[in-house]
């Protein structure tokens, strides 16, 4: 089989995008994946860590490289209006139904990396060593990597040399961003279940009130950025899911907050989570709660952190491949830049699968937005998901739409030319 064409990897990525799955769930892309792998001749390796697809092309002594993609969509309902938007629905862990999305691109990571894998078949004339393609489930909860890492998967296909991946972010196309070192901020999710006692609407003397103790507790939680964390660190304390109660007449008996906190350093990530701890305890004994709050977590991924050497090494062949697609770049409205951002405050768990095999870590952003869209838009200013030009959207937005082409075409060959950088030549 030859590699794929542009229509070709179009078809793919619509269809993905059209058909999200939730983390460890994703058996429908987990099938198609691994269908795609045995047709280009590839070993594959099906359900590790539960979804996790990993094909392998071994072709002659050299390195083995692996090349990373993640396949998990997100409990979104999509509004972006595009002709192939997802209309699926699904049922999260904890029994709440919705829509769900590919709002964080990786159905174009999916994508990307199947062209990659038909390429580096294609091309096994110019290399010698081994590819390994390894599909991830789960990494929007953060225990993908470590479910594949844990049921043996370096037994199973190799210890590489390097981990390779990219993520498509709000940028234009054309433009790539690689930070050495720290890339990425650590995170920590939990549930927490505020306790009261329920009753009557008409009678909440003889309650104890779980909304007004989370609403208390939640602007309360505000202040610890603001007041606890130097202005020379960083964090984000983010309350995105509050849940109590079934009518306007019955005072529930308990509230459930969903708290999501990234750190970039470990003192300050203690700090906070102590902070979290101590004013919710102090919230429900303000209210006379008869319980102490429950904490579960829920997510954890670690700092994020490329390998310089092996940064400056990859980043150098990554910026000669965007100058090769000049042409199609400058046809979309674009110009080709490799650049460094600060460290984003988004998360992965790529670098779990590198710190397991005790491998250098390189991790890119790709633009994949309408370069239109960012019209006398300093791009010195992005942040990579936050000051964003107006009408592009961020990760894990409703409205996140990457342009198909030619974000798809150059992806492939990002990856494509990295995993060569790497490979022996011949």
């Amino acid at each position: 089989m030859s590699a794929l064409s542009t229509a070709e990897l179009t078809a793919i990525y619509t269809d993905l995008h059209a058909h999200p799955e939730l983390a460890f769930a994703e058996h429908r892309t987990a099938g198609i994946v691994a269908e795609r792998l045995r047709g280009l001749g590839y070993d594959v390796h099906g359900g590790v860590g539960g979804t996790g697809v990993v094909g392998v092309l071994a072709n002659g002594a050299g390195p083995r490289v692996l090349l990373r993609a993640e396949m998990d969509g997100l409990p979104v309902t999509e509004r972006t209006g595009l002709p192939y938007a997802s209309t699926d629905t699904a049922v999260t862990p904890d029994g709440h139904a919705t829509g769900t999305m590919h709002a964080c691109g990786h159905d174009v990571h999916v994508t990307c990396l199947l062209g990659a894998a038909a390429e580096l078949a294609d091309r096994r004339a110019e290399w010698s060593g081994t590819v390994v393609a390894l599909f991830q489930p789960a990494e929007e909860v953060g225990g993908g990597a470590r479910a594949m890492v844990d049921d043996g998967l370096f037994d199973r296909v190799g210890t590489p040399d390097v981990v390779l991946g990219q993520h498509v972010m709000p940028l234009p196309v054309g433009v790539v961003n690689l930070t050495p070192g720290t890339a990425m901020a650590a995170t920590d999710s939990e549930r927490i279940t505020l306790h009261g006692k329920g009753g009557h609407g008409s009678s909440p003397e003889a309650t104890v009130d779980p909304v007004l103790m989370a609403a208390a507790t939640i602007q309360r939680l505000q202040g610890i950025v603001s007041r606890e964390v130097g202005a020379g660190e960083k964090a984000v304390v983010t309350v995105g899911s509050v849940r109590a109660g079934t009518q306007a007449n019955i005072i529930p008996d308990r509230a459930e907050l969903l708290v999501n906190v990234r750190t970039f350093d470990a003192g300050v990530r203690e700090r906070v989570l102590a902070a979290i701890h101590r004013i919710v305890a102090a919230e429900a004994a303000a209210s006379g709660a008869p319980q102490q709050p429950d904490h579960e977590s829920i997510a954890t991924f670690r700092l994020m952190v490329n390998d310089p050497a092996a940064s400056e090494r990859t980043g150098a062949v990554l910026a000669r491949t965007l100058e090769r697609h000049r042409g199609t770049i400058e046809a979309a409205g674009g110009t080709p830049a490799l650049i460094a951002m600060p460290p984003l405050p988004g998360s992965e768990d790529v670098g779990d699968l590198a710190t397991a095999a005790g491998v250098p870590l390189v991790y890119w952003n790709l633009g994949g937005f309408d370069t239109a869209l960012f019209a006398g838009f300093d791009l010195a200013a992005a942040t990579g998901m936050g000051n964003l030009p107006d009408g592009v959207a961020p990760n894990h937005s409703p409205f996140f739409a990457p342009v198909p082409e030619p974000t798809l075409d150059l992806g492939v060959a990002l990856l494509v030319a990295a995993a060569q950088e790497w490979l022996d030549a011949v």
